[in-house]
């Protein structure tokens, strides 16, 4: 295996011609310098350098046929830190955000808009998928943000930074159910009606469901759906009552189309978290995103 800093220490002594001066740019002993280079010269099997009384020479059969390779091989190193360097210190490069369709579009949309024009050089990459995918493309290095439905089930490959969106979960209707427009509606009330539901394993069915057994009922869909806007669609359409947050709501309550069930107990308040993946470096371009949130929190 190649040890980089035995090359490092070849290189400064090469330059400086001396182990006195070598150690002291690289700060540290003149017996570790000299070490290094023998280390090397052992691996290498030649003589590097000359030893002579003024200082180190480079061999005319070792060091002198290695040392223009070392010299192009440290400089794109060096060349790869500066880079990765400018990059934690300016927003460049890609950010790859990882959410569902429905938390792009009702919590993510401006901040996205906001950041765009903040750092317009920076590409924007938008990975839509359910939580669960979400956390694995972050898991397997291909997603560096993602914003969870919560509460997510603990995963040693990722951590939960904050909480950024409280979500209202609330009971709707359309014309159809008028009637109920002034009413005050019990849990238990609401198994009287056609509910339309998020699918059975998603985070907001869950939600649903813990909040009916606290209350000792049970409501079970007349109709189970895989989507917010296909959900308000047949509500309006007089299919049946919905439940789903009321952030998600507010253009059809604010034309009218939908109306708010008065529901008691109101079903407790979720959010979406930002989610990370663990021990990995954070880019100046992550950084700055993940202030748009805290800058408004």
């Amino acid at each position: 295996m190649v040890n980089l800093e035995l090359y490092k220490v070849f290189y400064t002594v090469a330059k400086c011609g001396s182990l006195t001066r070598a150690a002291e740019e690289l700060y540290i002993s003149q017996p570790a310098v000299s070490q290094a280079i023998k280390q090397l010269e052992s691996q290498l099997g030649v003589s590097l350098f000359n030893r002579l009384h003024k200082g180190m020479e480079l061999s005319a059969q070792g060091g002198e046929l290695v040392f223009a390779d070392v010299e192009r091989a440290l400089q794109l190193l060096n060349g790869v830190e500066g880079r990765l360097d400018e990059l934690k210190r300016s927003a460049k490069g890609t950010l790859r955000i990882g959410a569902s369709e429905t938390i792009f579009q009702y919590v993510l949309a401006e901040k996205i808009v906001e950041y765009r024009k903040l750092y317009p050089q920076v590409k924007i990459e938008l990975l839509s998928d359910v939580s669960p995918k979400i956390i694995e493309l972050m898991k397997t290095g291909r997603c560096d943000i993602g914003f969870l439905n919560l509460p997510s089930a603990p995963d040693d490959g990722i951590a939960i930074a904050d909480s950024i969106f409280l979500l209202h979960d609330i009971f709707i209707a359309g014309k159809e159910f008028s009637s109920l427009a002034d009413k005050t509606l019990s849990a238990r009330d609401l198994q009287n009606y056609p509910l339309l539901l998020m699918e059975e394993k998603t985070v907001a069915r869950a939600a649903l469901k813990r909040y009916a057994e606290s209350h000792g009922v049970d409501l079970r869909p007349s109709v189970e759906i895989d989507s917010w806007g296909f959900m308000k669609r047949l509500v309006v359409n007089g299919m049946g009552i919905g439940c789903i947050p009321r952030e998600y709501a507010m253009n059809k309550l604010g034309d009218g189309s939908l109306f708010e069930l008065k529901v008691e107990p109101e079903m407790p308040a979720r959010s979406v978290g930002l989610a990370l993946p663990k021990n990995v470096n954070m880019t100046y371009s992550l950084r700055s995103f993940i202030n748009l949130f805290k800058k408004n929190g």
